[in-house]
């Protein structure tokens, strides 16, 4: 080869060489520490001390079992109290029991009070994406939302296992499909249908949102970060009965 298409050729190999580079680098560069998807910060993994920093009633996730309800007509109840106020299916009145425990002010749009900087608005009018984007730039802060108070290892577990794209709004709809997630993983086909006894059933809901209390009255996460009962037993299981009355 000539000596001047042996230059040309050297040149043309730096050249590309240099821009795969360039893009490789750019790709790295979504990892930083200033990224959403930051390893040191990543909300794909749950974070050292995630839940401790929960002050509030807030969820705990347990494991996957699989399905899905659909979505069921939404029964907004714009200042939950018990008794005659939980009305509709057996699962939406389960749902409204759980809100009146963990967020009966504020319902679908509640953020957990202990967070110092709220999202840029409301939870239900966000995307995932979004809410995802905030609390990857508010470290340190809690930040349980929406009428379940899901936090952010369970939120992201749920979204995955259900598929849901980052665009998906955060509406009451999207929220009560994920709270069913969780019902389903306490055993609500089980307790449905008699293969699982109410209390049981009572206790397995109180170890997943802190806001329902156990037999003994108490949250079963009472005195960790904050957590407390926001019912008694009797109330409790006075619903429950209403609900499940087998």
């Amino acid at each position: 080869m000539p000596p001047s298409m042996a230059t040309l050729a050297l040149a043309l190999f730096i050249a590309v060489f240099t821009k795969v580079g360039a893009v490789r680098a750019e790709a790295v560069s979504l990892l930083t520490e200033d990224s959403v998807f930051a390893p040191q910060r990543s909300l794909f993994h749950s974070p050292q001390g995630a839940i401790g920093q929960q002050t509030g009633s807030s969820l705990f996730a347990g494991r996957s079992a699989g399905g899905l309800f659909a979505p069921l007509a939404i029964r907004p109840l714009s200042a939950p109290t018990l008794g005659s106020a939980l009305t509709g299916t057996q699962i939406e009145r389960l749902r409204q029991l759980i809100g009146h425990a963990e967020s009966r002010r504020d319902g679908y749009d509640a953020v957990q009070h202990g967070a110092r900087v709220k999202p840029p608005g409301r939870p239900t009018q966000m995307t995932i994406g979004e809410i995802i984007a905030w609390i990857d730039a508010t470290p340190g802060q809690p930040h349980a939302i929406g009428k379940f108070q899901f936090i952010p290892p369970t939120l992201l577990r749920l979204v995955a296992r259900t598929g849901m794209p980052p665009t998906t709004k955060f509406s009451p709809q999207v929220q009560d499909r994920l709270a069913d997630e969780l019902l389903l993983e306490a055993g609500l086909r089980e307790a449905s249908s008699g293969n699982m006894g109410r209390h049981h059933f009572m206790r397995k809901l109180a170890m997943i949102w802190a806001g329902l209390p156990t037999a003994d009255g108490k949250s079963y996460y009472d005195g960790y970060a904050g957590n407390k009962a926001s019912m008694t037993w009797a109330q409790y299981d006075t619903e429950m009965k209403r609900i499940f009355p087998g």
